[in-house]
């Protein structure tokens, strides 16, 4: 008790004081922060009070103006709120330029809603926000708010300065907690930035930064979580679900997360269990078996998004999802286990952060961690990893938004941090063999072949489903070096077992060949040619990534045109680098016959900013060769 009241007047007090002092004038901001500043956080103070293991408050008061439409984001007046979670309080003021107050927005005003549509199993898990139209910019918005929750595995991370072009006068973190539940932290990216520990004892920790300059995106950085400074914060003894737990490491992690939270949610209808079985029949090999499994549980079943963490962290009972035939991914995936156990397929839930950007789960760092869910099926020393999301994905095709990353895995004898597929750069594939024809007035008629594998098939795939117009879209923004584009015949198979992707378009334009006099003039390289611009950045800031590498070869057969002979032929080329390795061959057949060879090799990795103009100026000589021209003089 005396802990509770000691903690709360330190709480209260210092979220006061603070904002006290602010002038919400856009007016008195100074000019360096304006710079490239579509927002300006002018206090952002978090309060996080951990009165006990079963309770916690955050108490929320941020002060932003906004420049304009894009810096609306940077106010970030919204909470969510579920079984464990409660709001007692959120509210807005809304500032005119000169800092008078033009709007109050209480409680009543914000809107409220699922944080899913249509999912009636997700009607506890709500969000309130502010929806407010601005008459002019600038104008400011205070958003203060206050959450209670019985949950203390997951305590928000502290990012003062969480996206580009917005830039921070002052930020506050304030932690109290009980010196016995084994509270910890792990600081990142602070060395770039200066922030003040203003107290790190025992029961409170806090933290406050001044000053932060607007920082632009620059092409390939590494994501905003690895650039900008952060705090992780967890403790040893929490409560999540209704659950008491304590985790020192991985595998007393997975061990509790298993038996007290996914425990008893794999249950299945006998007739499920029957049908199941019958459709595997005698099948012997697990995989061969999990596989069946997939097919029926992409037939039956679809995806309700809603990231881990803000729908809770315990799936909903495989028997709902059987019934229901829908379920976010911690319900598809444990629904798929239960499959599974009932064929007797041993597999595990697995938690780790989706997105294309690999981003790993801290492995030095035990805590709740991934806003995703995916199965894992043991396969001999390696692992068959499922995305049960997917109504599309072939079996164990991970693609670019589970692979290559440090995942957890729960299994029933504890969590172990394991590092998910990685697609070698070579195997990144996309091959095209294809023939055009120029005729004599410079008209293109040709038909090619892509076939692509690796990461490469994750962006072809969907072509299969997409409607006319899109795909007409689609291949007239990916050949836009061909001016006057018509599509013909288009044809696909997606072979799911090889995970092979190919396609096959027969196209023409008019006017390819620029006819000049007796001269035609036109670009070898018709079908693939390497037209992304590599932005020139002066005085590049941060380190920048390729997080995919590939490999592009190219065989096009060229029939020129009756009456022309050959002026000019672009001559064979060859860069090698540590960026990767680029060729191109011509082949003169005859008079009227050419065999153009290509091949693009690209490595992934992290490269420091000072070899970023390297890098550029080996993308543009591929860029200039790919664009080489042949000159055609007619008899």
């Amino acid at each position: 008790m005396k802990f509770t009241f000691y903690g709360l007047f330190f709480f209260f007090f210092s979220l006061v004081s603070s904002a006290q002092k602010i002038d919400y004038s856009a007016l008195t901001i100074s000019d360096s922060l304006k710079e490239n500043a579509n927002a300006v956080v002018r206090f952002y103070q978090t309060d996080i009070s951990i009165l006990s293991q079963r309770s916690m408050v955050i108490k929320t008061n941020r002060i932003v103006t906004v420049f304009n439409e894009k810096g609306f984001d940077a106010t970030d007046a919204y909470e969510f709120y579920d079984k464990s979670s409660s709001i007692k309080d959120i509210e807005a003021i809304i500032y005119d330029a000169f800092g008078k107050e033009i709007k109050k927005i209480k409680r009543k005003d914000f809107k409220d809603q699922s944080v899913v549509g249509g999912g009636t199993l997700f009607s506890d898990n709500r969000y309130m926000y502010l929806d407010y139209t601005p008459v002019s910019y600038p104008f400011t918005v205070e958003f203060i708010s206050e959450v209670q929750t019985s949950s203390t595995a997951f305590i928000p991370r502290w990012m003062p300065l969480n996206g580009y072009n917005i830039s921070v006068e002052k930020s506050v973190l304030n932690v109290i907690y009980p010196e016995n539940l084994g509270f910890k932290k792990k600081e990142l990216q602070f060395s770039n930035f200066k922030i003040k520990k203003v107290k790190d004892i025992n029961t409170q920790l806090s933290y406050t930064v001044t000053n932060i300059q607007a920082q632009k995106y620059e092409d390939l950085s590494p994501s905003k979580g690895e650039l900008f400074p952060k705090v992780l914060m967890g403790l040893e003894l929490f409560h999540l679900e209704g659950v008491d737990g304590t985790a020192k490491d991985w595998v007393d992690f997975g061990k509790w997360y298993s038996e007290k939270i996914l425990a008893g949610t794999t249950d299945l209808p006998e007739e499920t269990k029957a049908k199941i079985k019958s459709l595997v029949g005698n099948e012997k090999d697990p995989i061969k078996k999990a596989k069946i499994v997939y097919d029926f549980v992409q037939k039956k079943s679809r995806y309700v998004s809603i990231q881990v963490g803000i729908g809770g962290w315990r799936p909903m009972l495989a028997t709902d999802v059987d019934r229901l035939g829908y379920g976010d991914c911690k319900a598809l995936t444990n629904y798929t286990k239960a499959l599974l156990d009932a064929v007797d397929v041993p597999s595990y839930n697995t938690v780790l952060y989706g997105d294309e950007y690999k981003t790993d789960i801290a492995a030095d760092f035990v805590s709740m961690q991934g806003n995703h869910m995916i199965l894992s099926i043991p396969n001999g020393n390696n692992y068959t990893w499922l995305e049960c999301t997917s109504q599309d994905d072939p079996f164990g095709y991970q693609g670019t938004f589970t692979d290559d990353r440090d995942v957890l895995v729960i299994k029933p004898d504890g969590g172990e941090i394991i590092r998910t597929k990685i697609y070698d750069d070579k195997s990144n594939t996309q091959i095209d063999k294809g023939i055009f024809t120029i005729d004599e007035k410079g008209n293109f008629s040709g038909s090619v072949s892509i076939i692509s594998e690796g990461s490469q098939y994750s962006s072809k795939y969907k072509l299969e489903s997409m409607q006319p117009t899109d795909k007409e879209k689609h291949y007239k923004s990916y050949w836009n070096n061909i001016n006057n584009l018509k599509l013909g015949k288009i044809a696909f198979t997606n072979d799911k077992d090889n995970v092979r992707f190919s396609e096959d378009v027969q196209i023409s334009a008019s006017d390819y060949g620029m006819i000049s006099g007796n001269k035609m003039i036109f670009a070898v390289d018709a079908f693939n040619q390497n037209s992304d611009n590599v932005k020139r950045i002066r005085n590049r800031k941060n380190p920048f990534l390729i997080q995919r590498g590939y490999l592009d070869t190219d065989e096009i057969e060229i029939n020129l045109p009756a009456g022309f002979s050959i002026e000019f032929l672009p001559s064979n080329f060859e860069l090698k680098g540590k960026f990767g390795e680029y060729k191109t061959e011509i082949i003169k057949k005859d008079n009227n016959k050419l065999t153009y060879k290509r091949s693009m090799f690209l490595n992934k990795g992290k490269y420091s900013n000072k070899e970023y103009d390297e890098y550029r100026l080996f993308m543009e000589q591929v860029s200039r060769n790919d664009n080489a021209k042949i000159i055609l003089n007619k008899n």
